[in-house]
């Protein structure tokens, strides 16, 4: 699907069709990985702002249903090391739902049930949004 601005990426992440626990975000740098996330928490209900984890590698928030949203950026990490075991830790709890970007480095820890969503350039600055 076509997206032609950040308001239209915030609202397709505010109704996203997910039906697993897990998310992988593909995309380069600046195609809206971080604000489809923001989208998709304030859908969940969460209250604080949603920023990228580039530097901190994972940022969890509060979901009003008492889950807990784990947003991972392993963009700066090529062997993501001790975080791999944060990560796996985070799958196996039931009540977490995990979004991670750059997971390239990971895809061996992720379940296959998982939903991947990959987001490109166009020519025309708008986005393309594939969901799988």
């Amino acid at each position: 699907m076509k997206i032609n601005s950040e308001q239209e990426m915030l609202e397709l992440g505010g109704k996203l069709p997910i039906t697993a626990n897990v998310i992988e975000l593909v995309g380069d740098v600046g195609t809206g990985k971080t604000t489809l996330t923001r989208g998709f928490a304030k859908a969940l209900g969460v209250e604080e702002d949603v920023t990228s984890p580039s530097f901190t590698i994972s940022k969890a928030y509060a979901t009003k249903d008492g889950k807990t949203l784990v947003h991972y950026d392993f963009y700066r990490l090529q062997d993501p090391g001790i975080m791999s075991e944060d990560l796996e830790e985070n799958l196996k709890n039931p009540n977490n739902i995990v979004v991670i970007e750059w997971g390239e480095s990971v895809k061996n820890l992720l379940p296959e049930n998982h939903t991947k969503i990959t987001i490109k350039y166009n020519d025309d600055d708008s986005r393309e949004v594939e969901i799988s």
